[in-house]
């Protein structure tokens, strides 16, 4: 980013830091998202902002909670994107079977092509595959990780049972998503960088505010499990993210 750009961002975020003091949660009505991105123009710009410093640092709080669950055996990442995601773990974790899952056929290809350049195809695989039906048998997979992706889901209760259903007894899912209910704060910044950092391709869409207005808070989160079967389960709220891990 250019420097006059970050003197801006500086600035942006003093007085948004000033205004946001003493302000309540940002109570935002919910509203759908796309599921899929088959827009090849968007396709490769979500490619391009994925490289960005602060989704480098996203995935890497990621990764480190995924270490805390120690994961073994066969590892899926629904909605899996360029596959940036899928390149670290498989990376920092080695010896999992990696399998990256993605509605979109013009992102997997794109995933395809990231983990050949980092000549990491011949131990990660990906499919096209839809949240709310999993290309995976009953108590197939140990481990399901997914970013970004549940506020994208159009049947989430029928994603997660999905998720019940591919894991084996005992295995593990966790998912990082935004939370609706992010101080103003984060919006102000959302609408900034939207303006400012994010391609064509996705403001036509209204990315990301659109995401963040499409996730879910903790509490509707927390709806959406004790509607399912999971017997185990817990939320970790963040500052505008929270975890969601489970066992089977």
């Amino acid at each position: 980013m250019p420097p006059v750009l970050w003197i801006l961002l500086i600035i942006f975020l003093l007085i948004m830091a000033i205004s946001a003091i003493g302000a309540s949660r940002a109570d935002y009505p919910h509203q759908p998202s796309l599921e899929g991105i088959d827009d090849p123009e968007a396709a490769r710009a979500f490619d391009r902002i994925s490289r960005l410093p602060q989704f480098k640092l996203l995935r890497r709080m990621v990764l480190s909670e995924l270490k805390k669950c120690h994961p073994s055996g066969c590892l899926v990442d629904i909605g899996c994107g360029p596959g940036y995601l899928v390149v670290l773990i498989a990376k920092t974790l080695p010896g999992l079977q990696v399998i990256g899952v993605d509605i979109s056929e013009e992102m997997t290809e794109t995933a395809a092509r990231n983990i050949a350049a980092q000549r990491l195809d011949a131990e990660v695989t990906f499919r096209v595959g839809d949240s709310q039906s999993l290309p995976f048998g009953n108590g197939e997979v140990d481990f399901i990780v997914s970013t970004f992706s549940l506020h994208h889901w159009s049947e989430p209760e029928q994603a997660l049972q999905e998720i019940q259903r591919a894991l084996k007894p005992g295995g593990q899912f966790l998912i990082f998503d935004l939370r609706r209910d992010a101080r103003r704060l984060f919006y102000g910044l959302l609408k900034f960088a939207q303006m400012i950092v994010v391609p064509s391709a996705l403001r036509r869409f209204n990315e990301p505010v659109r995401s963040a207005l499409a996730s879910y808070t903790p509490i509707e989160a927390e709806a959406l499990l004790s509607g399912t079967s999971f017997q185990e389960w817990k939320i970790k709220p963040g500052f505008a993210w929270m975890y969601i891990w489970g066992r089977v």
